[in-house]
């Protein structure tokens, strides 16, 4: 599981890739760290359902449906998006969980919205009974526990430490994590800036000035690429070995190596990039490139 690959740079510049995407065949990277703690909060709760909520080709409802699968869990997928209900055969990811024994609920993406109102949730709990609740995208406290465990003793030489980031939860743990000498960098997969309140909400050690988000390499917002994405990822595929996907990850390295071009990075710095998975995600992301006649992704996973 602790595959690394070292990249040199002039300047003396290093960039290291933590394979966090090894820890497990199909609960990888931060998935696996997320629902480490809530797994056995659940157990030790007597849970014997789990419910969460997510999307068409989401990771987390990936992870979710083999983990319940593999502990002993019933899961619920509460998926965004009614006019999915009859499209499970083509859908890779929905495909994956339901074979796993997951149940969906497939609701509008107005009702939604409702994910965490308690009349929702109550209304849930009438429907299925008792179940252990996750968080879309598995962010909660005992997420940001799990994720913490990142980063380790053999982390303490670098002075920049960069990840993706969706709901924020993989961030946080890393942040809390991090020594005073080190700096964690933040590539959003979605537009905006909103993320900095939620992060802030789960960041236990370490002052603003020691985490910055980079806001400027979501390719277009949550789910989206372009064609020099897919040809970046094909390259890096091609020459390292490693395969990145597209929604995380990808967009993170490709954010990390344009900035060492424009020498955002001081010389002789140590950079380690942590990935965090999701390569399930590029089989569905090849269904739409394929739809629009482009360029597929060609890393194998």
């Amino acid at each position: 599981m602790n595959q690394r690959l070292i990249i040199k740079f002039p300047n003396s510049i290093s960039v290291t890739i933590k394979r966090e995407d090894l820890i497990h065949p199909f609960i990888s990277g931060n998935k696996f760290r997320k629902l480490k703690y809530n797994l056995l909060q659940a157990k030790e709760e007597n849970q014997e359902t789990l419910l969460t909520f997510g999307g068409a080709y989401s990771n987390h409802i990936a992870a979710v449906a083999f983990a319940g699968k593999e502990n002993g869990f019933k899961t619920i997928g509460i998926i965004r998006g009614d006019e999915l209900r009859d499209k499970i055969a083509t859908n890779p990811t929905l495909q994956f969980a339901q074979d796993c024994g997951m149940q969906f609920e497939f609701v509008s993406r107005e009702d939604y919205r409702l994910k965490s109102e308690i009349p929702f949730l109550e209304s849930l709990k009438q429907q299925y009974g008792d179940f252990y609740l996750i968080p879309e995208g598995g962010t909660n406290e005992l997420a940001i526990k799990g994720c913490q465990e990142i980063l380790t003793k053999e982390d303490e030489q670098f002075n920049y430490i960069c990840c993706s980031v969706g709901t924020g939860g993989t961030i946080a743990g890393i942040i809390n994590s991090a020594l005073p000498h080190q700096k964690v960098l933040g590539f959003p997969a979605l537009k905006g800036d909103f993320l900095k309140d939620e992060i802030r909400s789960f960041v236990t050690t370490i002052p603003d000035e020691n985490w910055e988000l980079i806001t400027e390499y979501h390719f277009g917002g949550y789910g989206k690429v372009n064609q020099d994405l897919v040809a970046f990822i094909n390259q890096f595929f091609e020459k390292n070995n490693i395969p990145l996907d597209p929604i995380y990850t990808g967009k993170m390295v490709f954010g990390v190596m344009d900035r060492i071009e424009k020498n955002y990075f001081p010389a002789e710095s140590k950079i380690l990039l942590v990935h965090t998975g999701g390569l399930q995600g590029i089989e569905g992301m090849n269904t739409k490139l394929r739809k629009k006649q482009l360029s597929i992704i060609n890393a194998h996973v």
